[in-house]
Parts: C-alpha cells; structure tokens; sequence
C-alpha cells in the first residue's frame, strides 16, 4: 500500500464509531466510548480523538451534552459514505480542473524539533488529499515574509500555511489576505486583535504545567529562558503563564528569574556567557526553557559548570530535544503535540478552500492542549525545607 492511501488515524477512530452505530452496537441515545477509551484503544493522542469527534458532531451523528458526555444523536441522520479525504477531492469538482493542488508554506526556518514534526504533519494531511506544496522560508525576516507571499500567489497557491513572523507591525499582505478571502491558516502564533483562522499550542497552560510541577518537587527558584531574538506573542503567553502559576500560589515573582534576549552560539567558550555565569552561581534550581534546542545548551553548560541533571539542577523544554542527549532517554519537557497540529492546521486549510458557504467572520480557531512529560532530567530539590 502506497504511504498516501494510509487511512488518517481520526478517520479510523470515525469508522469504528460509525460501526458501531450502523451495526446497533450503538443505539440512538447510548454513550460513545470516552476520549480516554479512544486514545487508549486506537495508540492516538488526544488531539487526534477530539479532532474525530468534532467531524463527527459536524456531521450530526453525535451529540455532546456539557457534563455529560457524548451520545448518538438522537435525531434522523445520513452517515456519510465518502471518508473526509475523498470529500474534499470532489468538492466544488466543475471548478476541479481550474485548480493547482498547491499549497504554500511559509515558516521562519526548519531547523527545530518543532518544526521539522510540524512539517511531517502537514506533508502527510496534504499528501492523504493529492496536494503538494511549497515551503519558504522567511528567516524571521518580515519583508521576506511579504516577499514570499507574494512569489505564492504569483504561482498560484490555492492556500497559504503560515508560520508568522511576530512583530509589533502586523504584515499587510496578511491583512490585505484577510480582506481579499484569500484561503489562509496561521500556525503556533496569532494576530492579536485580527480575526484569522488559526492552531496553536496553549502556551499559558504549558507553562502553567511546568512551574506547578518543578513546585511540587520542592524547587522555588525556577527561571523561564528564551533566546528568541524578538519578544513574539508565543514567548509572552508562556511567560504569562509562568507568571500567574507563581502568583496562584501566593508567590513573589522574582524578574531575575525571566531570562530573555539573550544568544547562544558555539558553546566553546561558554563560560563567558552571562548565563553560564548564572547556571554555575546556582541562581535557580530549575529551568524552564521555551524551546528543545535552549534546553539542551543550559543541560551542557550545567555539566561544563560541573553541575548534575537533575541532581543538582532540574529542566524542563517545550518541545522534546531527547533524541540529541546521550544517556538520557527521557527529557521532561512539554509536548505540543506538533506533528498534529501541522496535520490539523493543513486539514482546516483544506476545509476553508473548498468551503461553499461564503461566509465572512466565521474563523476556525483551535487551542491545542499541551502535556506535560515528565522524564529524566527534573528531580527534587534536594535544599528544600520541605
């Protein structure tokens, strides 16, 4: 079987229910099986079930009673014979010999954990639907993010993924995008203030997670590390978060603690760097870093410092750096779930283009929760009163 006709792991989750239902296993009224019996049953995340279960409830044949749970509709309903990847080929199909199957993808860089899982959940949803695409990249850059705008609706994309730049300044070719109809999703940031359809990792809660369980292991001095070169609206949220998981405990809020604009380059002379100064001084017990590349510097200026992880030193990173740390098998960090979200942002694309409503102000909008794993390199904080 060719990669692409692999059936989308929500899809399976939709054909077991619908089973269940078309063979009375399920009748009108009952309770489907919980999102817990899903994730469990089918080895999926929790995103990919509650993803399942929204295109089921759009579809009518079930419904979600708040507090409750999710039952079989209780009303006539048609379940679809076409599975979702055959219905967005045949949408709109006397318009289909007009269209490109291109899609562009526009993103600062590919050189992360993060993105290179976001990426391979894009491939796979526009490959499962006969689309290609084109990556650009615009190297933080916002005029070559303008620039690639631009050549993509020179070639003639049908839709645009973006990874936007963050600035103060919002880019005008997206707003000028947002006005025109133009189909486009935004991916891990938002414009705040302008209406667009977005996905993006809950930031806030991340960090929320993060402090609440380097608290529980006794840890007091936790600092929050970003070398992002501008203070985007992603860094903000986790900071956020980190900020009020202090202030729900009653908790002074040490500045010293937040330790941002700052680089990392080659590590060779590491112990010029002022924050190597501050790991090997033992300012905070424990780190919170914002990327999977950050917490593997701080984890190799720790032991240049002469410092144990997690003996003597815990970290948590968004994102999982593991497979690059030798003798680490696990490395706590919070998981997005990326590879998901560039699945679900390509999916939601599809479903904007080949829209018949024509609607305005109707925008997708989808929080992603994250969780937090915990591995090898968090400990307790062996100086802890308590």
């Amino acid at each position: 079987m060719n990669s692409t006709d692999r059936i989308p792991l929500y899809q399976m989750v939709q054909e077991y229910i619908r089973d269940l239902i078309t063979s009375q296993v399920l009748k009108v009224g009952d309770r489907i099986p919980t999102e817990k019996e899903l994730m469990e049953r089918f080895g999926v995340s929790k995103i990919t079930v509650v993803n399942a279960l929204s295109g089921l409830v759009n579809e009518r044949i079930i419904t979600r009673v708040p507090g409750k749970g999710t039952f079989v509709s209780d009303h006539e309903y048609e379940i679809p014979t076409t599975s979702p990847k055959s219905a967005v080929k045949h949408i709109n199909k006397n318009s289909e010999e007009s269209r490109t199957r291109l899609i562009g993808l526009i993103m600062p860089s590919i050189y992360d954990y993060f993105t290179i899982r976001l990426v391979h959940g894009i491939q796979q949803a526009l490959n499962e639907n006969d689309y290609r695409f084109v990556i650009y990249l615009s190297e933080g850059n916002i005029e070559k993010e303008k620039e690639a705008i631009q050549t993509c609706s020179k070639i003639g994309v049908e839709g645009l993924l973006i990874f936007p730049v963050d600035e103060e300044l919002f880019n005008e070719e997206i707003l000028s995008m947002k006005f025109a109809g133009f189909p486009f999703v935004l991916i891990d940031r938002y414009l705040p203030g302008v209406e667009t359809h977005y996905i993006a990792s809950d930031g806030r809660l991340g960090a929320n997670m993060a402090v609440n369980y380097l608290w529980e292991l006794g840890h007091r001095e936790i600092a929050i590390c970003s070398d992002s070169p501008i203070q985007t609206v992603t860094v903000q949220e986790r900071i956020d978060g980190y900020m009020s998981a202090f202030k729900e405990k009653g908790s002074l809020i040490n500045p010293a603690h937040i330790v941002t604009g700052f680089e990392i380059g080659s590590l060779e002379r590491a112990e010029t760097h002022p924050l190597y100064r501050y790991i090997q001084n033992r300012m905070a017990t424990a780190y919170i870093t914002l990327n999977g590349s950050l917490g593997v510097k701080i984890y190799q200026m720790a032991r240049q410092a002469g410092l144990k992880v997690p003996e003597d030193i815990s970290i948590i990173s968004f994102d999982d750096p593991t497979s690059i740390i030798e003798g680490y098998s696990t490395f706590t960090h919070v998981k997005q779930f990326e590879r998901d979200m560039g699945y679900r942002a390509a999916y939601t694309l599809l479903e904007v283009i080949h829209s018949d409503d024509g609607e305005h102000g109707k925008y997708i909008k989808t929080l992603v929760e994250p969780e937090l794993v915990i591995g090898e390199t968090t400990g307790k904080n062996v100086f802890s009163p308590t």
